[in-house]
């Protein structure tokens, strides 16, 4: 008996109707990185493995997909590595290529590589796949699509006001109201750390206050004590455990808080310049929040850090996020060249999407019409017809098989295909087609500029 057949753990096929939906996300999102000038590139879906070995950290390295070498790749192994099975040491002799963990390592490659032939400041869009060998799991996937916006070569902060202006007219197209975007500053972090005595544990620190929402405020205490944060340092943070208000409110909050680090200082006059162009320029449908929890990637950003939080009224992490980063192409050799980037949460948008039943009507937009097929001379006959209305945009064809029309019918019907067209001896003397109606059952005799009209 043949093996069913499968597909491996972490991927997923996807039928006409969800590829129609995916679509529809896709064109809104290119739609508004190319209203904002954006440029789309494309790298390989695979990169050599030094390209992205040891850019990710211990974690990431270990979920990146490697390529065995083509041809026979035990011939040039490592034979030490080999007999002491040791895979750390044996993986770079028999793979020399992996698949794309990301498209923010393969962009600061293309840059480097091509940076004799790139006008700086140089604003690129991409919306390809990449792989992570991930444990599977409800919304984790070993593949998946990412869409990204970045802007290299220049520290302007109107860069970031674009970025959320960008985000802000995406989900507008959605039709997707009530987003937040959140953003926060990696320099107030950092002023932050330095007022309490705890520059050193930055990181341990930022761990602990982004669980403020989760597990309140004593937990949080009593995390950063446990990470060796002193009471004193704990005391002096206390403002920011009852931060609220608006912007500038909490703006004004931390500048007492911060107002012995210049480093803060910094952070603060980026954050309140970003927010006053915004209120000037005002958004269509998102919100502006600032949230000095957010600490995602901090092991790259340096300045603006956002988050996209999805309407409150549906259960969704996050569905997008970026950041400023001051040397993504240092890891490439080439130095200070200042960067910002956003990213869509495609899966999640969609999941979105689905639950508030925000996808059109016209989203999967099927056959219109299918000519039933009575055989050779009315197919020929219903052919020249349907050159004429795919000429008008109309989505029309023939069923291939002149077989029983009760077969033809309940094709159209099992499709959705909302008009059927019958075309006998009749219809071929008189020039004319006959139209029915799949869903009320009403049938007209039409010529083709009537069908055309009927149809549209």
């Amino acid at each position: 008996m043949a093996q069913k057949p499968s597909i491996p753990k972490g991927t997923r096929d996807f039928n006409p109707e969800q590829v129609a939906k995916r679509n529809y996300i896709f064109n809104c999102i290119r739609g508004a990185f190319q209203t904002f000038g954006f440029q789309p590139i494309e790298t390989p879906s695979f990169e050599n493995s030094d390209t992205l070995m040891g850019k990710y950290g211990e974690e990431g390295d270990r979920l990146i997909f490697k390529i065995l070498n083509s041809g026979d790749y035990l011939n040039k192994a490592n034979e030490k590595a080999y007999s002491e099975k040791d895979s750390t040491k044996l993986t770079p002799s028999i793979s020399e290529k992996a698949l794309r963990y990301d498209l923010t390592v393969p962009f600061a490659r293309y840059v480097v590589q091509h940076q004799n032939e790139i006008e700086f400041p140089f604003k690129r869009y991409q919306i390809q796949p990449v792989w992570r060998a991930d444990r599977p799991q409800k919304g984790r996937f070993r593949e998946f699509f990412q869409c990204d916006a970045d802007v290299v070569g220049s520290k302007s902060l109107w860069q970031e006001v674009e970025f959320i202006q960008l985000y802000d007219t995406v989900f507008s197209a959605l039709k997707l109201e009530g987003v937040t975007i959140k953003i926060n500053n990696r320099k107030i972090l950092s002023g932050i750390a330095e007022v309490i005595g705890a520059s050193d544990k930055l990181i341990d620190f930022t761990v602990a206050l982004d669980k403020l929402d989760k597990i309140g405020e004593e937990k949080v205490k009593e995390e950063m004590r446990s990470k060796g944060i002193s009471e004193e340092g704990i005391t002096k943070l206390q403002p920011l455990f009852t931060l609220s208000g608006d912007f500038e409110s909490q703006i004004e909050s931390l500048k007492s808080i911060l107002d012995t680090s210049e480093e803060g200082k910094k952070g603060i006059e980026e954050l309140a310049f970003i927010n006053e162009a915004i209120s000037e320029l005002g958004l269509k449908t998102a919100a502006l929040q600032l949230d000095v929890t957010l600490a995602r990637g901090l092991n790259y950003y340096t300045g603006a850090i956002f988050e996209v939080a999805a309407p409150k009224t549906v259960s969704m992490g996050s569905v997008g996020g970026g950041g400023r980063y001051d040397d993504l192409t240092g890891i490439f050799g080439m130095k200070d060249v200042s960067g910002v980037g956003i990213s869509f949460g495609l899966d999640r948008i969609y999941l979105v999407l689905e639950e508030l039943d925000l996808f059109p009507e016209t989203v999967s937009k099927n056959i219109e019409v299918l000519f039933i097929n009575f055989g050779d001379k009315e197919a020929l006959f219903s052919l020249k017809a349907i050159k004429v209305l795919r000429e008008n945009d109309i989505n029309a064809e023939l069923y291939p098989d002149a077989a029983k029309m009760k077969k033809q019918m309940n094709h159209a019907n099992k499709r959705a295909i909302p008009f059927v067209v019958l075309v006998g001896d009749n219809e071929m003397e008189s020039d004319t087609y006959t139209l029915k109606n799949m869903v009320s059952g009403e049938q007209l005799n039409v010529s083709l500029p009537d069908l055309i009209k009927q149809i549209k």
